[in-house]
């Protein structure tokens, strides 16, 4: 990936730390709390000592029912609560209770704002205790929809809005978040949320999910997260007569108006943030997303989920398959269906593994590795036509025109759709994949689960049980003949939360390529025989906030290695140390 970036910036390097646009400032150095502290008495200051009234609607200090009798006589709670004190597991097992009446997921998902918004502690205390049931609630599926009727939902601000009419003040804008210590932020420009499209204003829902997820599976502390959305308008017609439509109601901004308001931004962000302010990419639209990581690559701290964490969690799921379909990496074809951002990138991570483990360079490991687009196999004879980001894949072949075509011809033993682009994969799709291959390796990947290339039940049912399958939004286990089948879940939140951590907690300045192969290989690491009996390829998500950890470490290592990391001295341990430097949302003691 950073060998393709490295010709948008005229040979440049991450590792070059480049001072170009790199203006000085930002908050004093502060990793803030972790799990050594817990029982250590706080003072739940805002302005001032929270109390009374305004302590129970400050949803940091919140407790509800938690309240003992001391806290509620030095806090003047007596008489505003009830008279029975409850344990946050009592309260916690209440809101289950009480989410499992609903029957519509979108209902889930505003009860859950809801509790965030007044008990931020009993919000993330849920979300850690029932991750596999409540990921889909809060991330993909769900918040899919929660994006396209936000402007309906929109009940208060969850992180920063820039419009274009900030602009020459973005700075300012900033400076109005009531946090200072941001060490993570997640912005989008809501051009391509999910395989959705253009919801403008209201891919607000992304940033703020994905930062739940920071702080829930990675263990980054709340209030070091800022979820951002850039409004510069939106091409959908329907949202541009929608008179509950929250953002600009404009067509969006595009070329160098675009650019000059993402430049302001960017420099905004590192004046007021400092150097190691993590800057993660969601959602912008293919053309954007590579120019902007590659500008902003060797002078800030970014990161493309779409790109780069897509990327990562799929290389682990191919490194730990490799148990089931037997050989390397290097003995495999791999047929991509979709070219965008996230199946280039993908391919890309691929081929450099491939490249280090076989020490042959990378533009001969990616002719491994065939790409179809909307018009086809990208073959050499249509590279005068295609953009920049495709051309590395374009490989001598003659033309074919659509997938199944392409199957039969490439003959790969590793499909992977990235399209966007719901039941792509035909029956006769796979089974031509399961004619060549005693256990061909499908990743339907494309979200929400409309979009999926196909189904679990259909690759097992039309491989007569045979595929090794994973996708990006879950799906149930399926029986055949006998044998129950788990499906993966190629899920980005295996991997962001814990790499970002691992970021952040070791001060780093630049995202390497090195550092997404080494959470590749810890994610697919955390995949046991057990596990394996069972096809799967991923681990179970109820060991998220170990398995963050072990990524965290494997990051961070591979930061110190390169020279890129800042905290100092290293910690001996950094397995030890991420444990010890997460966030938990246990209830904490009042003066």
């Amino acid at each position: 990936m950073e060998s393709a970036l490295k010709e948008q910036r005229g040979g440049e390097s991450v590792l070059d730390l480049s001072p170009r646009a790199t203006p000085a400032g930002g908050v004093e150095d502060v990793y803030g709390e972790d799990c050594a502290t817990e029982d250590q008495l706080i003072t739940p200051w805002t302005i001032a000592v929270s109390s009374g009234y305004n302590l129970l609607r400050d949803p940091r200090y919140n407790k509800g029912l938690a309240f003992t009798e001391r806290e509620r006589d030095a806090h003047y709670l007596r008489g505003l609560l009830p008279p029975v004190i409850s344990t946050q597991e009592l309260q916690e097992k209440k809101i289950m209770q009480s989410l499992r009446q609903y029957d519509v997921p979108l209902h889930k998902y505003v009860a859950m704002m809801e509790l965030e918004e007044r008990n931020e502690r009993l919000f993330y205390k849920l979300l850690i205790d029932n991750v596999e049931e409540l990921l889909p609630i809060v991330y993909t599926p769900t918040v899919g929809e929660a994006c396209q009727k936000y402007g309906s939902i929109f009940k208060r601000p969850q992180g920063l809005y820039i419009s274009l009419k900030e602009k020459g003040r973005i700075l300012e804008v900033l400076k109005n978040w009531p946090e200072r210590s941001i060490q993570v932020i997640v912005v989008t420009d809501g051009e391509r949320i999910l395989g959705l499209g253009d919801l403008g204003c209201q891919g607000m829902g992304i940033p703020v999910g994905k930062l739940a997820l920071y702080t829930a599976l990675g263990g980054v502390r709340p209030s070091a997260c800022l979820p951002i959305t850039i409004d510069v308008g939106t091409n959908n017609e329907q949202l541009l007569k929608d008179e509950f439509y929250i953002g600009l109601r404009q067509k969006r901004a595009t070329g160098q108006e675009y650019y000059d308001f993402l430049h302001e931004f960017m420099s905004a962000v590192k004046q007021n943030y400092g150097e190691k302010i993590l800057v993660q990419f969601e959602d912008f639209a293919n053309h954007n997303a590579f120019e902007l990581l590659a500008k902003y690559g060797t002078t800030h701290l970014v990161f493309n989920d779409d790109i780069q964490g897509t990327a990562s969690v799929v290389l682990a799921g191919l490194i730990a398959s490799l148990k089931l379909l037997g050989g390397s990496l290097a003995d495999h074809t791999f047929l991509f269906l979709g070219a965008g951002e996230a199946g280039t990138g993908i391919a890309e991570l691929i081929a450099l593994e491939i490249s280090k483990k076989t020490k042959y360079p990378v533009e001969e490991t990616r002719k491994k590795i065939w790409l179809v687009d909307s018009k086809g196999l990208i073959v050499s004879g249509r590279k005068e036509t295609l953009q920049s980001f495709k051309k590395p894949w374009a490989h001598e072949h003659e033309p074919v025109n659509n997938l199944l075509d392409a199957v039969k011809a490439i003959k790969p033993t590793v499909l992977i759709g990235t399209s966007g682009v719901g039941r792509t994969f035909t029956k006769e799709v796979i089974e031509a994949m399961a004619s060549t291959n005693e256990r061909p390796l499908i990743m339907a990947l494309s979200n929400p689960t409309s979009q999926a290339e196909c189904t679990a039940e259909e690759a097992y049912t039309w491989s007569e049980g045979r595929v090794v399958f994973a996708s990006g939004s879950p799906f149930p286990s399926f029986e055949y003949n006998g044998k129950l089948n788990i499906p993966g879940q190629a899920n980005n939140c295996y991997i962001f939360p814990g790499f970002g951590f691992g970021l952040v907690m070791s001060g780093t300045i630049r995202v390497h390529d090195d550092m997404l192969l080494a959470a590749s290989e810890a994610l697919a690491a955390q995949v046991t025989e057990e596990h394996f009996a069972k096809g799967m390829i991923y681990p179970p998500f109820a060991d998220i906030r170990k398995i963050s950890a072990h990524i965290a470490a494997s990051v961070a290592t591979k930061a110190y290695e390169l020279g890129v990391a800042t905290r100092l001295p290293r910690p001996a341990n950094l397995v030890k140390y991420a444990e010890s430097c997460m966030y938990t949302p246990n209830y904490r003691s009042y003066r």
